[in-house]
């Protein structure tokens, strides 16, 4: 059981990862886009859908399956897991801004440039960097 876990977690990882890239590149083309344009309303809808029906879900996955292989390894007690999951925390603080863009978007209030959102870019990129290097070296054990 413990590899369909871990299957699971590593895809919804994945999926996670691919919004938490992909949405801030999308605000970037939504913030230079004519307030009411048939443009501006396309991305509404593929900033909501993506948030709704692949972030948040696999977020949540993500979340419920690596808290289980943590349990069933054991892994609580290894100082690499409380320092992975200040960075998971940190990335999940990431969706929920992203998600606060997109809301603020979706009623024509954005008040940032497309500067801001290629800042927020480059976030979750140096989280995933930090997570990744932490599970696969697992330092300080």
């Amino acid at each position: 059981m413990y590899l369909w876990i871990k299957t699971l977690h590593v895809v919804a990882i994945i999926s996670w990862m691919a919004g938490l890239l992909y949405l801030p590149r999308l605000f970037v083309y939504h913030s230079s886009a004519l307030t009411g344009s048939d443009q501006s309303e396309t991305f509404k809808t593929m900033e909501r859908r993506l948030l709704q029906a692949i972030m948040t879900p696999a977020m949540l996955v993500a979340w419920a399956s690596g808290l289980w292989l943590a349990t069933t390894a054991g892994f609580f007690q290894s100082p690499w897991l409380h320092l992975k999951l200040l960075l998971v925390v940190l990335m999940s603080l990431a969706h929920w801004h992203f998600w606060r863009l997109e809301r603020a978007f979706a009623v024509d209030a954005n008040r940032h440039s497309g500067r801001y959102f290629r800042i927020w870019n480059e976030i979750p990129t140096l989280l995933m960097l930090g997570i990744v290097a932490l599970v696969i070296v697992k330092p300080f054990d």
